[in-house]
């Protein structure tokens, strides 16, 4: 039989890893529930499952996040108006128009069909469902309100989605802006300054030292063009390299954190996500501890990936959340409030979800601001660039002119 990794929490909270030899990963789940533990993962040990680095870059997921969301709305619509799951699946496997989308879908639906529940099923999926959705249908399998539950995640992974489209639509603009600038100074330095670099030495002048600068870095373009390229690309592959050290990462984290304004920024955006992903997880059922540890894996920031993981460990003696929070630096000190007087009135939950909301419309205004400021100084920034180029070409023809006249 074959190996299984697996993870899951004990009675007391207590994080459990191990390997187990089963059939299958139903029987794993089954095992450690009847074992009394909470099961969180189980992967082949050793498999497909476990692939990872370049081939994982190219490995074609059987749903994109967008049809995620689409299933999971649909089928919450359908269990709401009264469809049993078994026939819910079998509408819904009509509806994407991917093959790879269509055989996911019957593979769940086999499954259910099966006996298995719908989170196992799901988890079985290659990580196309994320930890967070299947321990929140787990959540909801178990108190017995599964189309609510699946309408709360809908909600959550629109939500998501939202923010984070909303942040790469903003960067969309200053990165093809930055494209252009970059673009037109090669095209200027590599191909038009070197031009009037012969003329100039021909006329035998003395030159600025301005346009002696540009001279020798267009013919440096010019001569070099494929350094200039691979100068830069090299330096983008050592930083994705060295990132991939955790203390290298940390680091950069922490620094990022303590930037004017990109710090502050960081810090609403994931908190939001964190706020988001315990808040929904807790209305589904999922005890803090549980979701603590689910949650962190949605935040970016290695800091404040530390930072809640000591929450947990302080939450798992008694402590209240938003004082373990607060012994760390980086959450903003209105969502420690907002989560402290939830932790006082007995909705947390609800609390967390309202943190959420808060500081994505902050972090919304903050990208729409830095947004309208960035576009204008890119602008400047460039016109000033080739303004200085043309300047120091223009110069000594200028000068020439004038002595002739």
């Amino acid at each position: 039989m074959p190996n299984f990794r697996y993870k899951a929490l004990s009675g007391a909270g207590e994080p459990i890893n191990g390997q187990m030899e089963a059939a299958s990963q139903q029987e794993v789940i089954l095992r450690l529930q009847e074992a009394g533990h909470l099961p969180i993962e189980a992967r082949a040990a050793d498999g497909a499952a476990e692939a990872g680095g370049l081939g994982a870059l190219f490995q074609r997921r059987d749903l994109t996040d967008k049809q995620v969301l689409q299933f999971t709305q649909q089928l919450a619509t359908l269990l709401n108006a009264g469809q049993p799951l078994d026939r819910a699946l079998g509408i819904l496997l009509d509806l994407p128009d991917a093959p790879k989308a269509r055989q996911l879908i019957a593979r769940v639906r086999e499954g259910v069909r099966g006996g298995a529940s719908l989170s196992a099923t799901l988890e079985q999926q290659h990580g196309v469902f994320s930890r967070l959705y299947v321990n929140m249908v787990r959540a909801g399998e178990v108190g017995g309100n599964l189309n609510g539950t699946l309408a709360r995640l809908a909600d959550y992974l629109e939500r998501s989605q939202g923010l984070k489209s909303r942040v790469i639509n903003a960067l969309i603009y200053p990165v093809i802006l930055v494209t252009l600038i970059s673009g037109a100074m090669l095209f200027l330095l590599g191909i038009v300054v070197p031009q009037f670099e012969n003329m100039y030495d021909g006329l035998g002048v003395e030159l600025p030292w301005l346009t002696a600068v540009i001279l020798a870095l267009g013919g440096f373009v010019r001569d070099y063009w494929w350094l200039v390229i691979a100068v830069p690309a090299g330096a983008l592959l050592w930083a994705n390299r060295r990132l991939r050290d955790p203390q290298a990462r940390l680091r950069l984290d922490g620094a990022v954190l303590r930037w004017p304004v990109v710090g502050p920024l960081v810090s609403r955006l994931e908190t939001a996500r964190l706020a988001r992903t315990l808040g929904t997880l807790l209305a589904n059922g999922v005890p803090l501890l549980q979701s603590l540890s689910i949650a962190r894996n949605v935040v970016g920031n290695r800091v404040l990936v530390a930072a809640v993981e000591a929450a947990g460990e302080d939450v798992k003696t008694g402590g209240g959340l938003a004082h373990a929070l607060s012994k760390r630096d980086g959450f903003p000190r209105l969502a420690l409030q907002m989560i402290q007087v939830g932790e006082e009135s007995g909705e947390l939950d609800g609390m967390l979800l309202k943190v959420a909301d808060t500081f994505d419309t902050e972090t919304g205004h903050a990208i729409d601001r830095m947004l309208t400021a960035l576009v204008p100084v890119l602008t400047v920034v460039m016109a000033l660039l080739v303004g200085v180029v043309i300047l120091a070409i223009l110069t000594p023809i200028y000068d020439l002119t004038s002595a002739i006249g």
